[in-house]
């Protein structure tokens, strides 16, 4: 989840036009695209398998302090609290962020290629690994944690985190499992011009279950398999349906910069923050701020002299959790955490997909009949039953199948090649091998704790680490 920095005052938002030219500000020629990519993993101690608290001599606070001590790393504070590392001026915008239950997160600088994300994501892992080992700690590369209960997760002392941990049960069941429990590879892509939002929007919506199904990887919970392929996908559903899911509106005629404000503007908020502190605002909508009224809605008079900035706008937008979440990017939501080949993975699938322009009207031409009900159908299924979920007379798996093809004839076009002469499709391969076989890393992970584990959980942390 993002992290707030310390920097100048932000102006005060003047007119609605300004909330719109906030998201219009991130359209970009096709030259300036760029790819910036995420992922969590699960950090454990590997001498006895426990999950990894904030403080103490192993604890993640000691993993930053290395980073910042052995590879240069800048930390960023909140209070005492290390609560995310950035780079030194100058280099990549990478940050090393602090998630609710201690998943240890790269958000990735926007990079050109997908070589450049797989070196990367590659000297990131040499570094978290490097240290683990030396603190006896370990990273899992799951969609979600699967041995430990809720209560014996631990909580970061991230400010955010406590106001969103208060509201999460009011509005859903799933709420604290997904900030505590799950992990997530997500991608990050530009768009050129508010017609290519639209088109980039829709395709990604449509098809952000394929994702999900061909990256389910979370089938276990306190160590015994929990009926899904992808539980991190179906915490999802019962989360908070005032800002999750798959944003049918975006398939409306007249879908545009300014309709997703007005969503926008009426999810509630979680928090504003004024000089060092969330000011918990927890139910209110930024409409409510725009006019006003954030006092007499939350009963607190104190409210009444705050006033709204573009920067409480874009805290905003970071509080909200669709399938495909629009900022001054697109940013793809629905797969499981994975190791390094799946991480590599994940953003070579929607690169391939939208940053061609053949392959994007392909892509749109094969969604554009779909109806809300089939893509809600598509959703609710892939928990569940991943590349096996039926649809009209086909099942996930055909729609999978053709999709990533669609992807590597996209990465083909881009041409963008490794000093061996290999293009990006190289990092689809784990993609490739899925829909080829029909088996997700779900399927196989759930053979090897029958067939090979003897039920022990334990042997997913030597496994599948990374």
């Amino acid at each position: 989840m993002s992290t707030r920095q310390e920097g100048a005052p932000s102006p005060p938002i003047g007119s609605h036009d300004d909330l719109v030219h906030w998201f219009s500000a991130g359209c970009k020629p096709p030259g300036d695209w760029r790819i910036g990519t995420e992922h969590e993993k699960i950090v454990f101690r590997t001498d006895d398998l426990r999950p990894v608290p904030y403080a103490g001599p192993r604890g993640i606070r000691a993993i930053m302090e290395e980073l910042i001590a052995r590879y240069g790393w800048l930390p960023i504070m909140e209070g005492d609290n290390i609560i995310a590392l950035k780079r030194p001026d100058g280099e990549p915008m990478a940050t090393v962020s602090l998630e609710p239950g201690g998943q240890f997160e790269l958000s990735g600088a926007p990079l050109e290629t997908m070589h450049e994300v797989g070196d990367e994501t590659q000297l990131h892992l040499d570094q978290v690994r490097a240290i683990g080992e030396d603190l006896k700690i370990g990273f899992l590369g799951l969609g979600f944690s699967p041995k430990w209960t809720l209560a014996e997760t631990p909580k970061m002392p991230k400010r955010r985190y406590a106001v969103m941990s208060r509201y999460m049960p009011q509005v859903g069941k799933g709420g604290l499992e997904m900030m505590y429990r799950t992990a997530t590879i997500q991608v990050n892509l530009d768009f050129a011009s508010e017609a290519d939002m639209v088109k980039k929007l829709r395709v990604s919506l449509a098809l952000q279950s394929v994702a999900t199904a061909i990256f389910a990887a979370s089938p276990f919970t306190e160590g015994k398999p929990n009926g899904f392929l992808s539980l991190r996908s179906e915490v999802w559903r019962d989360t908070d349906p005032n800002r999750t899911g798959l944003l049918p509106f975006v398939f409306e005629q007249g879908m545009c910069f300014d309709r997703y404000v007005e969503y926008a503007l009426d999810v509630p908020m979680y928090f504003i923050y004024r000089d060092g502190t969330y000011i918990d605002v927890a139910g209110a909508s930024f409409r409510d701020f725009m006019s006003g009224k954030l006092a007499s809605v939350l009963n607190r008079p104190e409210l009444a002299a705050l006033e709204p900035t573009i920067d409480d706008w874009s805290d905003h937008i970071t509080t909200i959790f669709p399938e495909v979440r629009m900022k001054r990017f697109l940013e793809m939501r629905g797969a499981d955490g994975g190791r390094w080949r799946r991480i590599c993975a994940l953003p070579a699938f929607w690169v391939g997909l939208l940053y061609d322009q053949s392959a994007l009207d392909a892509a749109y031409d094969m969604i554009k009949g779909w109806t809300t009900e089939e893509r809600q159908t598509l959703r609710n299924g892939v928990p569940r039953l991943a590349l096996n979920t039926p649809f009209r007379k086909y099942r996930m798996l055909d729609i999978a199948r053709e999709v990533t093809d669609m992807s590597a004839s996209g990465l083909r076009a881009r041409a963008r090649v490794n000093a061996r002469g290999q293009d990006e499709r190289i990092y689809l391969e784990p993609v490739q091998q899925i829909v080829e076989s029909g088996r997700t890393v779900a399927d196989d992970l759930l053979a090897a704790y029958e067939k090979t584990w003897n039920r022990n959980i334990d042997r997913v942390f030597t496994e599948f680490a990374f």
